[in-house]
């Protein structure tokens, strides 16, 4: 059974705005399309604004005007039904147009993301008249079988370099894959891609706890990843601390700050910090004694 507490979807639909980052201006992003009134939706939906722009991502290649992805988490099966399922949903897309025949069968793709590489479903295709081809490291085309252009991406197989985001949404992480993930993100400026890269960051470490226990110890990783939630915390400080300036009171700039050493605490503690790290940096921070830090580090938030 999946495990609940990590946020595989929200974390894909992020790898892949990152992944297809360099030809961003140029797609559309609807994660959780509704197909139609009914509780139908795929994970993603990507557009391109101009159906012949060329993508340079190995994945964004393959896309065509309108492109229906699928992830399935660790956890998850692959399989003919699941195919079925997601073409299914790429026919029910194709028939919602606004006119007949107004989106192309012949402009619609179909993209399945698994890390583990789905043998049965493969297994199944060749014993139905076709294996999957293999155009580059970690992606299958599905050929002739499906109704349409299909591929499935198999992020265990995928070059970890060139598709850091997507490796990461892995158990299986190993200490350099998840060091060289911090100094991808920290090369990163835009707002939304820090946030995006965030996301990616939580699922790895709730994935991976063994990589959280391993660098507690370890001073310059403890500061990297202060680097990386910083920027976060401030924001989200800054507005505090405006609303309680518009609110004319004393009171409201104090609370302000509260929270704020309350979003630290929480902050810190979610990327897996102890609290005797968490006390000295709330202490630095906010200029507070110990015995306040204390009082935080003894509240859970």
């Amino acid at each position: 059974m999946e495990d609940t507490k990590i946020q595989w979807h929200p974390g894909f639909v992020a790898a892949m705005r990152l992944e297809l980052r360099e030809d961003r201006e140029g797609l559309v992003f609807q994660e959780e399309y509704n197909l139609n009134t009914k509780p139908l939706e795929v994970d993603l939906l990507v557009i391109k604004k101009e159906p012949t722009a060329i993508i340079s991502n190995e994945i964004g290649s393959f896309f065509r005007g309108h492109n229906i992805m699928e992830y399935k988490s660790p956890d998850d099966s692959l399989d003919i039904d699941v195919l079925y399922k997601v073409t299914a949903y790429a026919a029910l897309y194709k028939s919602y147009g606004n006119s007949v025949d107004e989106r192309k069968a012949d402009d619609i793709t179909v993209t399945l993301v698994r890390e583990g590489r789905p043998e049965g479903l493969f297994r199944y295709l060749e014993r139905h008249g076709g294996s999957p081809s293999q155009p580059c490291k970690g992606i299958y085309y599905l050929g002739g079988q499906a109704l349409f252009p299909t591929q499935v991406v198999v992020t265990r197989e995928l070059d970890g370099e060139a598709h850091a985001w997507l490796c990461a949404l892995s158990r299986k992480v190993g200490d350099m894959a998840a060091r060289k993930l911090l100094e991808k993100i920290s090369r990163l400026t835009g707002k939304d891609d820090r946030d995006m890269a965030d996301s990616v960051l939580k699922v790895m470490l709730d994935a991976n706890e063994q990589i959280v226990e391993k660098w507690k110890g370890d001073e310059k990783m403890f500061e990297r990843l202060m680097e990386i939630v910083e920027p976060q915390i401030q924001l989200r400080e800054k507005k505090m601390w405006e609303d309680g300036v518009k609110e004319g009171k004393s009171e409201g700039v104090q609370q302000g700050v509260q929270q704020g050493i309350q979003i630290t605490v929480g902050a810190l503690r979610e990327f897996g910090h102890r609290d005797e790290d968490i006390r000295k940096v709330i202490m630095k921070k906010y200029a507070i004694p110990e015995e306040k830090a204390e009082e935080y580090l003894r509240t859970k938030y």
